[in-house]
């Protein structure tokens, strides 16, 4: 089957290691100095490790690949302890691969005699990690979730999850004549920061359009004069918590999906200035040369500045 998986770029690799840690499915070693991905069965095609990596060695490509198994992961997990299962498991919520987790943790419960620990640890684990840090799902509660399955004798893993969080690519029709309706220039959803998966492909080589919350509301042309042509995400600094994930987000975009260009468009009020911040912090941390484009709304709709920064 064609799907997701990592690619290492053997010539930039210098074989650190940091990205090994940082697979929770195991799928990488350090094998004669460079990094290996020893399993297409174990590499969930996330790019968890995208991020870990700098030299900018590992990217994610579509190929045909063994379909992932969460099973066999996770079985190859447990002698590795809880604390492993624990972060793998909240790695599968983050990026709402909810069907992998209840595979993985319909597993446990089957197998939880065997464990040299109790399941009840991994549940209270992941409680308080979800606790910690938003799942990105709205706001959606997985505490059923944690509890035991009521089918799991029987193997039935339904996937459930929040629906909106799902990564969605659309082409849109052929330009039409205009009938006095406008036609959105949307191609790709989720759109919220938090909620996007940096590693999907729609997000390979895209120009991206990072747009404050309330840039479309504002303006009359924003999907055919800005929108159109790019991918987009849409963040909120003034309100949005955990802006520390938005900057983790755009780097893993400018150096797993290797963005072709950032446009930055933003109100003209103080606190939306901190978008642009953020987006040069992750051009500087990552060293990378994205070339990125400052738009700056007025509160009328009209354009203030258009500026290559």
């Amino acid at each position: 089957m064609k799907r997701s998986i990592i690619k290492i770029d053997e010539d930039l690799c210098n074989g650190c290691g940091n990205c090994v840690p940082n697979c929770h499915e195991g799928a990488l070693q350090i094998i004669d100095g460079k990094a290996r991905l020893i399993s297409d069965l174990m590499c969930d095609g996330l790019g968890a490790c995208l991020g870990h990596c700098p030299e900018g060695a590992i990217s994610i490509e579509e190929r045909e690949a063994e379909e992932y198994n969460e099973v066999e992961v996770i079985k190859g997990m447990i002698p590795k302890g809880k604390n492993t299962i624990i972060a793998h498991l909240k790695h599968l919520l983050d990026h709402q691969q909810e069907v992998f987790f209840k595979q993985g943790i319909t597993y446990l419960f089957d197998h939880k005699e065997e464990l040299a620990f109790r399941i009840e640890e991994v549940v209270e684990g992941l409680r308080s990690k979800q606790q910690a840090s938003s799942c990105g799902c709205g706001g959606h509660d997985h505490d059923e979730e944690f509890e035991e399955p009521v089918h799991h004798a029987h193997g039935h893993n339904h996937g459930g999850g929040c629906p909106g969080s799902a990564a969605r690519s659309f082409q849109k029709p052929a330009a039409q004549v205009s009938t006095g309706s406008l036609q959105s220039e949307l191609t790709q959803w989720p759109i919220q920061l938090h909620l996007i998966n940096p590693s999907t492909p729609h997000f390979n080589g895209a120009d991206l359009l990072i747009a404050a919350d309330c840039t479309a509301f504002s303006m009359g042309n924003f999907h055919q004069d800005y929108l159109k042509g790019r991918k987009l995400v849409i963040a909120c600094p003034k309100l949005d918590q955990g802006l520390d994930v938005y900057l983790n987000k755009i780097k893993a975009l400018i150096t797993g999906a290797h963005i072709n260009t950032i446009t930055v468009m933003r109100m003209e009020v103080p606190c939306c200035f901190s978008l642009v911040q953020i987006v040069k912090r992750a051009i500087e941390e990552t060293g990378s040369k994205v070339p990125v484009k400052e738009i700056v709304v007025g509160i009328d709709g009209n354009i203030i500045s258009n500026n290559w920064i």
